[in-house]
C-alpha cells in the first residue's frame, strides 16, 4: 500500500506531507502516520479515528496515542482502549505496539493497571494486556526488566491462566515462552503450580506452548503438559 496516496485521499489538507510515509519500513511508516497526524490534527484523533473506515488510518491514531508527549501512562492506556478493542486485527497489533515503548518506561505501572483488565469481557482487551506486557515481544523493543524478573507479571497471566479464548490463551503462552528463554525454571515452576490447581484444558494448552522452547529432557515432569 502507498501510505501517502492513503495520506492524501483521507486527509487532502495535510497531503504535502505524503512523503513521509513512503520509501521506510512498515512500522517505521506507521509511527510517522501517528505522528503526522498528532502534529497536524492533534490528540483528537483518539477519539475521532473509530469511524474511519481504514484500518490503517485508525492505526495511525492507535499510533498518535504512543507519541504524544507528557500523558502519563493511565491516561495513555484509557484513549488506547477503543484500538485494543478494534474489529480489525492489524489495529490491535498496532495498539500494543504504539504503547509498548511507553510500557517499557514504566513496567510495575503498567502491569497495576492493565491487571485490570483480564477482567474485561471482550478477549481482545485481556490480550492486549498480555500482549504489550510481553517480556520479548515481536517487531518491538524487549522488556529487561521482565526478562530478568518474570515473576512481575503475574498479575497479568494468573487470571487468565484459564482463559476460555485461545485468541487470548496464545498470548499468554507466548508471554510464557517468551520468558522461558531466560528463566526457564521460572515458567516449569509456574505450570506446575497452575496445573496442580487448574487442571483444565485450556491450562494445560497454556502450559504446553508456553514451554515448547524447553528441551523436553530439561522439564521435571514432562507429563504434567499432557492434555
Amino acid at each position: 500500500m502507498d501510505m501517502g496516496t492513503l495520506l492524501t485521499t483521507q486527509f487532502p489538507d495535510i497531503a504535502p506531507r505524503a512523503d513521509e510515509l513512503r520509501g521506510v519500513g512498515l512500522v517505521v511508516r506507521m509511527r510517522n502516520g501517528g505522528r503526522l497526524l498528532l502534529e497536524e490534527i492533534g490528540l483528537e484523533v483518539a477519539y475521532t479515528a473509530a469511524t474511519w473506515p481504514s484500518d490503517t488510518t485508525r492505526g495511525w491514531a492507535a499510533m498518535a496515542v504512543g507519541a504524544a508527549p507528557g500523558l502519563p501512562l493511565d491516561r495513555r492506556l484509557q484513549l488506547i482502549q477503543p484500538f485494543a478493542d478494534d474489529a480489525h486485527f492489524a489495529v490491535r497489533e498496532w495498539a500494543w505496539l504504539s504503547l509498548r515503548p511507553c510500557i517499557a518506561e514504566n513496567v510495575p505501572e503498567a502491569i497495576e493497571v492493565l491487571a485490570g483488565w483480564t477482567c474485561e469481557t471482550s478477549p481482545r482487551l485481556r490480550r492486549f494486556a498480555s500482549e504489550v506486557t510481553r517480556p520479548r515481544g515481536v517487531w518491538s523493543i524487549h522488556l529487561p526488566l521482565l526478562k530478568r524478573r518474570p515473576q512481575l507479571g503475574m498479575p497479568i497471566l494468573d487470571p487468565l491462566r484459564a482463559d476460555p479464548s485461545r485468541y487470548v490463551q496464545d498470548s499468554v503462552s507466548n508471554w510464557l515462552n517468551d520468558a522461558a528463554k531466560s528463566q526457564p525454571d521460572w515458567v516449569l515452576g509456574v505450570c506446575r503450580g497452575w496445573q496442580a490447581v487448574h487442571p483444565l484444558v485450556e491450562t494445560t494448552r497454556i502450559c504446553r506452548r508456553g514451554c515448547r522452547s524447553i528441551p523436553a529432557d530439561y522439564r521435571p515432569s514432562p507429563r504434567i503438559f499432557d492434555c
